[in-house]
């Protein structure tokens, strides 16, 4: 007999991305009745963030049991910080960029306690996703963890953040495009199974994001568009199981290279340089994909910082033993060497690395 299953998955309970919200985050946490709490900052943010917290969750009668400034993933410092915590914590609340993010979600997955994540920039869709980038015996390793309880990100403080933090989020929601590309691909060979839900969540954050109108990069709506398809992004993934929604060939050369260029730079960063070339290699959007990296200046921005093209074409050849279990199009031989001559005679990347 035949019987119609659903799925459960996790969704952010809380989700404000608003002007302003990082100065409601008492109210916030009250309505959604939490009294007691656990706040690890990212480091030097207490001091740019920590009056505006602390006086919030004062007036909204929380109480702060521990806080602290947090700058380590490696997993013993949050093994440690995790069953060190006050039995009596209600959440853990994580403020900052990645490292404390990736820290304050793994804490709360290790003591099954709701995690609110707090990013203060928009450099890639870890605030929202539900894995943890730590290091494990001096490597870096990705380990599932849990979808955050809740989402508070203050637009003004997105803002004020380097301008490199914005190109690398750009960066990292433009490769929607090129991932859920090789996601169906990979589909094809056998390799895995496309969930219709997560590719349609995942597709429209990134055309929505794609076609938002602007003048700066720096606009509100461009920067609530990018907040919010970087948190459906994290979303595709938890309903897909995995991060095939979000990550392909281009994030497998960025992996590459954090293990072997001389000067990694941020994730999204590479991510986009690799979603432009391997939007080439697929032959799908990358007229679109070209448009919005040179409309939003990303292009402009990387072209400064001194790329080297040997760095790219070894990380083109060492990315399917990243993940050697998958079948992107960088699996194949033809597609490498396709990628490999593309990266020396593309018009646009030959600029980039100053060819």
């Amino acid at each position: 007999m035949n019987r119609a299953t659903s799925a459960t998955i996790a969704i952010p309970a809380l989700l404000k991305i608003e002007k302003g919200a990082l100065s409601q985050i008492g109210r916030f946490l009250k309505d959604s009745e939490f009294q007691k709490v656990v706040i690890f900052f990212g480091n030097g943010l207490i001091d740019l963030f920590g009056n505006t917290v602390m006086e919030s969750l004062r007036e909204n009668e929380i109480e702060v049991l521990e806080y602290q400034e947090l700058d380590s993933v490696h997993l013993e410092d949050i093994t440690a910080l995790a069953f060190g915590m006050p039995n009596k914590t209600q959440a853990v609340i994580g403020i900052g960029g990645g490292k404390v993010i990736d820290a304050a979600k793994y804490s709360g997955f290790l003591r099954k306690l709701p995690f609110i994540s707090v990013p203060t920039s928009a450099s890639s869709d870890g605030f929202s996703s539900a894995s943890a980038s730590l290091l494990i015996q001096g490597r870096r390793h990705s380990v599932p963890a849990r979808m955050a309880y809740g989402i508070i990100a203050d637009i003004d403080v997105i803002r004020s953040a380097p301008v490199s933090f914005l190109y690398s989020g750009i960066g990292d929601m433009v490769a929607k495009i090129t991932s859920l590309y090789d996601w169906v691909y990979e589909e094809k060979w056998g390799c895995t199974e496309v969930n219709d839900c997560a590719l349609m969540i995942a597709k429209k954050a990134v055309n929505s994001f794609v076609r938002t109108p602007f003048e700066t990069i720096r606009d509100d709506l461009f920067l609530k568009e990018l907040l919010d398809s970087l948190a459906m992004s994290g979303i595709a993934n938890e309903i897909a199981g995995s991060s095939l929604p979000t990550s392909g060939s281009e994030h497998l050369i960025s992996h590459a290279l954090d293990k072997h260029a001389q000067k990694p730079q941020l994730h999204g960063i590479q991510v986009g340089i690799a979603t432009y070339l391997m939007s080439l290699v697929q032959d799908h959007r990358y007229k679109r994909v070209h448009t919005i990296f040179t409309d939003t200046g990303f292009f402009d921005y990387v072209e400064t910082l001194q790329l080297d093209v040997q760095d790219y074409l070894e990380a083109v050849d060492y990315a399917p033993q990243v993940k050697p279990f998958r079948h992107t199009y960088l699996h194949e031989e033809q597609y490498r060497e396709l990628a490999k001559n593309i990266l020396v005679t593309d018009e646009t990347l030959r600029k980039i690395f100053h060819i």
